[in-house]
């Protein structure tokens, strides 16, 4: 199993969007993805747990986070070696680790700590919180999002990983996103 959490080599750009739920990282991933012409690594977590939730299974079970944490990386992997310059990730094993530790009372797989501080990535965007709430079936923390974005920023600091945190309406979120990516792009050139 532990294989399956490693971050494969790859030569390609990798940023991650990351933060509390509802805050807008998919809509951002999709867009800056049509804007740079590559791919997006969608949230695995989502669609494990909506199946769940579909098959009347209410609820993620720390026994559920390494089964998403594999399927995040085999996503992320296979991808990376097609992207291109550029890969985009609307998660990444940190924010399932951020997660753990926020539901199940500070614990969190050993292993999957281990592959979530293993793995690198070039650039965070931390989304702030000052998007309006929509609710879904699987988001439940709609009056603790000033503790969990508090959670995500202290985690990129504690662990040393770039980020920039993006805040305002969704024009403004892309354009700022766009100059640093561009701006890494170019560095890399």
């Amino acid at each position: 199993m532990e294989e399956k959490l490693a971050q494969q080599p790859s030569d390609c750009l990798k940023v991650v969007l990351f933060g509390p739920e509802s805050t807008g990282k998919t809509t951002l991933a999709v867009k800056l993805a049509e804007h740079f012409r590559t791919a997006v690594v969608e949230e695995y977590m989502r669609e494990y747990l909506q199946l769940k939730w579909d098959n009347f299974k209410k609820v993620c079970e720390p026994r559920d986070l390494i089964p998403i944490a594999a399927g995040q990386m085999r996503r992320e992997n296979e991808l990376s070696k097609t992207a291109g310059k550029l890969l985009l990730c609307d998660t990444d094993l940190l924010e399932l680790k951020v997660y753990s530790e926020a539901y199940y009372h500070g614990y969190c797989n050993p292993l999957l700590l281990k592959h979530a501080l293993n793995n690198w990535y070039d650039l965070y965007f931390l989304t702030n919180i000052d998007t309006p709430w929509v609710p879904d079936d699987l988001r439940d923390k709609p009056h603790d999002r000033e503790g969990m974005f508090k959670k995500f920023k202290s985690t990129l600091q504690l662990y040393k990983r770039p980020y920039i945190i993006l805040s305002g309406n969704k024009e403004e979120r892309f354009e700022k996103a766009v100059l640093a990516i561009d701006e890494l792009l170019k560095q890399r050139n």
